[in-house]
């Protein structure tokens, strides 16, 4: 009776994890503002507290993710009954919704270190999928040996989108404000080591 050898069967290998790097938002070298028609002219504002985390994976950026998350209560346009009117429940109604998130959920590249980043948007609690476009500014190490990642981005958005459609009626026919709204984030972020990361 012939004899027959066991064979060896060598287990799949997994895939190997993604690296990720993780940078959290350095909030006093980043802003958060916007700007609407009022009148003939644009208002700007800005918030002044945020956070969040860019996790990037530099072999496949793809997989890289954003999470970012502002304060609506820090709305500040330099005018405080302005601000004031922002906070109630004509705008951003921050006691009820007292957050602004966003987060990812995939990104494209696009080329010349542009993404489209696409996630949900949550304001006054309504939620819609939008698409971001970001620019990344690179990276650098700070004086005291941190590593540093730069990004950009400016969008539009149309208040009513989320239920902010507060607006008065000029003696014209036209109305106080617009509805389009310009957003500008610009963004420096400090990568953590593994450890503050987990």
């Amino acid at each position: 009776m012939a004899s027959h050898a066991p064979t060896s069967r060598v287990a799949d290998s997994p895939a190997p994890a993604p690296l990720f790097e993780t940078y959290t938002i350095d909030k006093s070298h980043s802003e958060a503002a916007f700007q609407v028609r009022h009148l003939v002219t644009k208002v700007r504002g800005r918030f002044t507290d945020f956070e969040g985390a860019v996790r990037i994976d530099r072999e496949h950026p793809e997989r890289s993710s954003v999470e970012f998350s502002i304060d609506a209560s820090s709305v500040d346009t330099d005018v405080a009954d302005r601000d004031t009117h922002l906070k109630s429940p004509d705008f951003f109604d921050v006691e009820r919704f007292p957050r602004i998130t966003f987060v990812s959920s995939r990104i494209q590249a696009r080329g010349d270190d542009r993404y489209d980043v696409t996630g949900i948007l949550t304001m006054r609690g309504v939620a819609h999928e939008v698409t971001l476009p970001v620019t990344s500014l690179g990276s650098a190490r700070d004086p005291w040996g941190n590593e540093r990642a730069g990004f950009e981005l400016e969008t539009k958005l149309d208040r009513k989108d989320y239920g902010i459609v507060f607006n008065a009626t000029l003696d014209n026919g036209g109305l106080l404000l617009g509805d389009e709204v310009r957003i500008t984030v610009n963004i420096e972020a400090i990568r953590q080591s593994a450890s503050q990361a987990a």
